[in-house]
């Protein structure tokens, strides 16, 4: 994708990266996924964003450049959690991915995630295999050293996916109750019936 796709607000991008792919290449080894869900953190204006009211460190740096940039932060210590930023420098916009649909090299996959061949994963592990912020993370091996870069290169990018058959979910954000009346929005999107999701919608 070009420079020009990520320099929408948060929200539109957010929808935009839906079934788009996401590739990593790294040591000769190439992972291919599709984007399943996503959320949009609305920078200064949002409660649930590192960058509220333009909060700005060496940690949320990647935050304030332009769209298409690469923000990778810790949770809980141990997993590491891949934000892309959108919209045009020093506003501070940026989407979680939070889970994708393995599409090529699962014996890789399965490898960064369970240290075991894909033949060896149970059916849970499977199920499992990278529907979460962290677990994709891991399954991708991506790590805070890419913070900063951009989505422009070959260690991390984006590509279309001409298979645009799909319908969109609209929800409410996970594990943000700390945002007060900002845990409300309906900021999370993703692709219906997809068994990679990691939160169904609440009835």
């Amino acid at each position: 994708m070009n420079k020009e796709f990520y320099n929408v607000d948060a929200v539109t991008l957010a929808k935009k990266l839906l079934n788009k792919y996401l590739i990593r290449e790294y040591d000769n080894k190439k992972i291919v996924t599709k984007i399943v869900e996503t959320e949009a953190y609305m920078g200064e204006i949002d409660k649930a964003a590192h960058a509220y009211k333009n909060r700005k460190s060496v940690r949320t740096g990647p935050l304030y450049l332009s769209g298409g940039h690469i923000y990778v932060y810790l949770i809980y210590g141990m997993y590491n959690c891949l934000n892309i930023s959108a919209n045009k420098e020093n506003i501070p916009h940026c989407v979680l991915i939070r889970a994708v649909e393995p599409v090529d090299n699962m014996e890789e996959i399965a490898h960064n995630r369970f240290d075991k061949s894909y033949d060896e994963l149970t059916n849970y592990q499977r199920k499992n295999i990278t529907n979460g912020p962290g677990k994709l993370c891991k399954a991708l091996n991506i790590d805070r050293s890419l913070s900063g870069k951009d989505l422009f290169g070959r260690e991390l990018y984006i590509e279309n996916n001409e298979d645009d058959d799909f319908e969109v979910v609209v929800d409410k954000r996970v594990n943000i109750d700390y945002a007060e009346e900002d845990k409300d929005k309906l900021w999370r999107f993703y692709i219906k019936d997809n068994k990679y999701v990691s939160v169904i919608k609440r009835q």
